[in-house]
C-alpha cells in the first residue's frame, strides 16, 4: 500500500481531528489496518522523532504529534486485535524512585505504542518491586527514566536486580543520563530521547532498527 500523504502530514502536524477523520474514512473504505499502520502512521511518527532528535521540533510539537498518532491508533486497535496482530513485545516503563517527572516517559510510551509494542506504564517514583511485578506480568524490556542527576543512581539497583535474568533487557534514558553512565551501570541500551528510545528497545531485543 502506498503512503497516504494527507494522513502522514496530519500526524506530523499534530492535527488530531484530521487524523481521526482520515483513519475513519480509510477504515470504512476497507483499507487494511496493518498496512495503514506500517505504510503511513509509523513512518510519520518516526519522522516526528527524527525532527525532535535534530532539534527541528521540541517537546510540545512532539507531544501533539504523538497524541494525533494515538487518536488514529485508538480507531485501529480493535481491528488489529481482531486480525490477530500480535505486539512486537511487552515493555514496562517507569520513572525511577525519587523522581516525579513523567513528560519524557509519556512521550516514550506513545512512541513505543505507535511502533507496535505493548507498553505498561508504571508511573513515577518506582520502587524495584514495581518493575519486578511488571516482568512477572510478561514484560521483556524494562525502561528506566530519570530527569534528575540526584535520582539517576536509582537505576543501578534495578539493573542489578535483573542481572541473573539475561532474558530481561534494561533500557535507560532521560535528561540525567549519558551513554557513558548507561555503560557504567550495565544497562543493555541507552536512548538519547523519546524517538531514539524505540531504536534502543528494538536493539535490546536484537531486532533490526
Amino acid at each position: 500500500m502506498n503512503v497516504d500523504q494527507d494522513l502522514w502530514n496530519a500526524i506530523v502536524a499534530g492535527d488530531r481531528p484530521t487524523v481521526e477523520r482520515i483513519v475513519s474514512e480509510l477504515v470504512a473504505a476497507g483499507v487494511d489496518a496493518v498496512d495503514l499502520l506500517n505504510s503511513t502512521m509509523i513512518p510519520a511518527l518516526q519522522e516526528i522523532g527524527n525532527r525532535f532528535s535534530t532539534g527541528e521540533v521540541f517537546i510540545p510539537e512532539m507531544l501533539v504529534g504523538a497524541q494525533a498518532m494515538q487518536a488514529g491508533m485508538d480507531i485501529l486497535e480493535p481491528l488489529l486485535v481482531a486480525s490477530g496482530q500480535q505486539p512486537i513485545a511487552k515493555v514496562c516503563i517507569g520513572t525511577v524512585k525519587g523522581d516525579l517527572h513523567d513528560i519524557g516517559k509519556n512521550l516514550v510510551i506513545m512512541m513505543l505504542k505507535g511502533e507496535g509494542f505493548d507498553v505498561e506504564d508504571l508511573g513515577v517514583n518506582c520502587e524495584i518491586d514495581r518493575y519486578a511485578e511488571a516482568v512477572e506480568r510478561g514484560a521483556k524490556v524494562v525502561c528506566l527514566s530519570a530527569l534528575l542527576s540526584t535520582t539517576r543512581h536509582q537505576m543501578r539497583p534495578v539493573i542489578e536486580h535483573f542481572a541473573d535474568r539475561p532474558d530481561i533487557k534494561v533500557v535507560v534514558g532521560g535528561a540525567a543520563i549519558t551513554p557513558s553512565y548507561a555503560a557504567e551501570i550495565g544497562a543493555d541500551e541507552y536512548g538519547v530521547d523519546a524517538g531514539d528510545a524505540v531504536r534502543a528497545v528494538r536493539a535490546s531485543l536484537g531486532l533490526t532498527v
